[in-house]
């Protein structure tokens, strides 16, 4: 191997990593992201994780009083909407710069994908002087 190309290689290599580790790091990110909605009167406030799991719902004790329960039910269920919504948002701003041209986000990160599965190991290079000659 010529020490331009392995120069290239070796460079290569390099920044693969750099965005392989970057991309990672992403996608810890994605574990941490949480969304908060609340009604325009603030009777009802839910929380939401990166997969949109309900985290936390909070009703203001008036609630009760001012809403019948199918009015309560479709307002907790429209602010689970708005903030999933909202972690749908930050998630695709986070994996943004990572997403290929045509791939749906949703086809990386639907339930049960993992990161792992669409990055190769990392390139690791022979010690100078030990390159396959083959």
């Amino acid at each position: 191997m010529s020490e331009e190309f392995r120069l290239t290689v070796e460079e290569l290599a390099k920044e693969y990593n750099r965005q392989a580790t970057q991309l990672r790091e992403a996608y810890g990110k994605l574990s941490e992201l949480t969304a908060t909605a609340e009604s325009r009167d603030r009777m009802v406030s839910v929380t939401v994780g990166p997969r949109g799991q309900v985290q936390n719902i909070k009703l203001d004790p008036r609630v009760y009083r001012k809403l019948s329960p199918s009015q309560l039910a479709r307002a907790i269920m429209e602010q689970i909407g708005a903030a999933t919504g909202q972690v749908a948002g930050q998630t695709k701003e986070l994996m943004a710069p990572f997403m290929p041209q045509g791939i749906p986000l949703e086809d990386v990160f639907g339930e049960g994908a993992s990161i792992e599965s669409f990055l190769p190991q990392p390139v690791r290079l022979p010690p100078e002087g030990q390159e396959d000659r083959g």
